[in-house]
């Protein structure tokens, strides 16, 4: 849904941190976050399922992963 965000840290070695941050930027989108072969991949995906943007980031790298659903309520109003 728009709204939805995931916001990444990662280790960028001796420059410290970084953080990177993926939104769903139009209604009917969402941030899908999958991790596979040492690969933590997050993408804004529209509703057929088609990725519109992709980050990739290496699992050993990435401190933390967050991740922002909208309010439920927000939710039930698209709904209605």
């Amino acid at each position: 849904m728009k709204g939805d965000r995931v916001e990444i840290m990662i280790d960028a070695g001796g420059e410290g941190t970084r953080t990177y941050e993926v939104t769903a930027t139009r209604a009917g989108r969402r941030v899908e976050v999958e991790t596979r072969r040492g690969v933590v991949e997050v993408s804004e995906v529209t509703r057929t399922g088609t990725a519109v943007r992709t980050a990739r980031f290496m699992a050993s790298r990435v401190l933390a992963l967050v991740e922002y659903p909208i309010a439920d309520e927000a939710r039930e109003d698209e709904i209605d």
